[in-house]
């Protein structure tokens, strides 16, 4: 069977897209024809091949491929073949480009060829770690295991992200607000009540003098200085693509005493947990730290890893390899070697990445939690240096009428 990409209008007109598998592209008419769909234009997908333009991820989000792992495992589970359980995750997907992604695995798999290698057809939707421990799941045979296994794995790194990033919601969103507020008294509340004051011919106190002219150059120059902000912020986009600087900024940030932490943490989590999948599904050690090398941002410890990578392969332990440059935590350290002597790597390593993962999540928490109220305080100082200057004009003229 091969799949067919179609657009078609149902019985009130409504136009829809979608995946149809059959044998030929008249069988795929009739069958859209006995849904009630008239057929407007059919488009057979090439094997690996994805129709349109692709996005990031081809249009498939984390999200999309934790649940489409875990509706594989499943079905794998329940003891579908792969043919089969690729066609129920075909007619389940609600993204058209998950539906085209899956089809083109399903096509190539038709046609012969392990998932793996299926996969591998779209690196931008299977990234190289998920077709590694695929491979190791066909090759052990314990492919609904191993897929079970990924599909935790994908959702528990998701998590994560997602408790970081909404950690620094807040934050952010204050920082925002203060910003647009202090600017709008600067630019256009402040000159309209202090000239007031400035008719009165007497000379103006020197914080309200100061405001004065802060408020001066923000009107003045204020969007020469946004200009000047985006030039920047695009000269330090390109710079950051160089690798020299890219590595020179990591190193830098690791030293940093709050986020060089929160950073190590973060890298440490992913580099153990993927060590741990990888491991446990059968994937010999020297190809997992070969796969676990790509989720490690930091280049410095992405180089630290590829590394302890080469001195593996020369004989080496784990945890004297990851040890010897004294970047990685000692708590990683020492439970890889207490896996390493009792034959549990795999477990060791994922009591790890629990580890580092919660001490990520504690201090991230602790340090938003301190971060909001700074912030709040540091806008009321604002506002309050703010409303002083333009007080003490009247406290002044008060006194002199006295």
């Amino acid at each position: 069977m091969a799949g067919y990409r179609y657009q078609a209008l149902d019985g009130a007109g409504k136009t829809l897209e979608g995946v149809v598998e059959a044998d030929n592209a008249r069988l795929a008419r009739a069958s859209l024809r006995d849904q009630g769909l008239w057929v407007a234009d059919l488009t057979e997908l090439a094997a690996g091949e994805i129709p349109g333009k692709q996005s990031r991820r081809a249009g498939v989000s984390t999200a999309e491929l934790a649940l489409i792992t875990r509706q594989f495992a499943t079905l794998l589970e329940a003891g579908l073949t792969i043919e089969r359980a690729l066609t129920v995750l075909i007619e389940q997907a609600e993204n058209m480009r998950a539906r085209d992604v899956l089809a083109g695995v399903r096509s190539e798999v038709l046609a012969g060829a392990p998932l793996s290698v299926a996969l591998t057809r779209h690196p931008r939707v299977f990234p190289e770690l998920y077709r590694t421990i695929v491979r190791a799941g066909e090759e052990s045979g314990k492919a609904s295991g191993v897929m079970q296994r990924l599909a935790d794995y994908i959702e528990a790194r998701q998590a994560l992200a997602a408790k970081v990033g909404l950690a620094f919601v807040y934050p952010a969103v204050v920082l925002g607000v203060s910003a647009l507020v202090i600017f709008g008294m600067l630019y256009w509340v402040v000159p309209q009540m202090v000239t007031v004051f400035q008719s009165a011919k007497q000379q103006l106190p020197l914080l309200t003098r100061a405001l004065l002219a802060i408020s001066a150059g923000v009107r003045e120059y204020g969007l020469v200085g946004l200009v000047l902000l985006a030039l920047a912020g695009v000269g330090a986009g390109w710079a950051l693509k160089r690798e020299s600087v890219r590595v020179a900024v990591d190193a830098a940030l690791l030293k940093i005493p709050l986020f060089g932490r929160l950073n190590r943490a973060g890298n440490t989590a992913r580099l153990a947990s993927t060590l741990s999948i990888l491991v446990g599904s059968g994937v010999p050690l020297l190809r997992a730290l070969e796969a676990a090398a790509g989720v490690v941002s930091n280049r410095v410890l992405r180089t630290a890893v590829s590394d302890a990578a080469r001195d593996v392969r020369e004989g080496a332990s784990l945890s004297t390899s990851l040890d010897r440059k004294k970047l990685f935590p000692p708590v990683l350290i020492h439970l890889i070697a207490s896996g390493e002597a009792s034959g549990r790597l795999d477990t060791m390593l994922d009591r790890a990445a629990k580890q580092q993962a919660g001490e990520l999540e504690q201090r991230v928490s602790t340090f938003t939690s301190l971060l909001g109220p700074l912030m709040v305080l540091l806008m009321g100082g604002a506002v309050l240096l703010i409303v002083l200057a333009i007080l003490l004009p009247v406290f002044e003229m008060n006194q002199l009428v006295k």
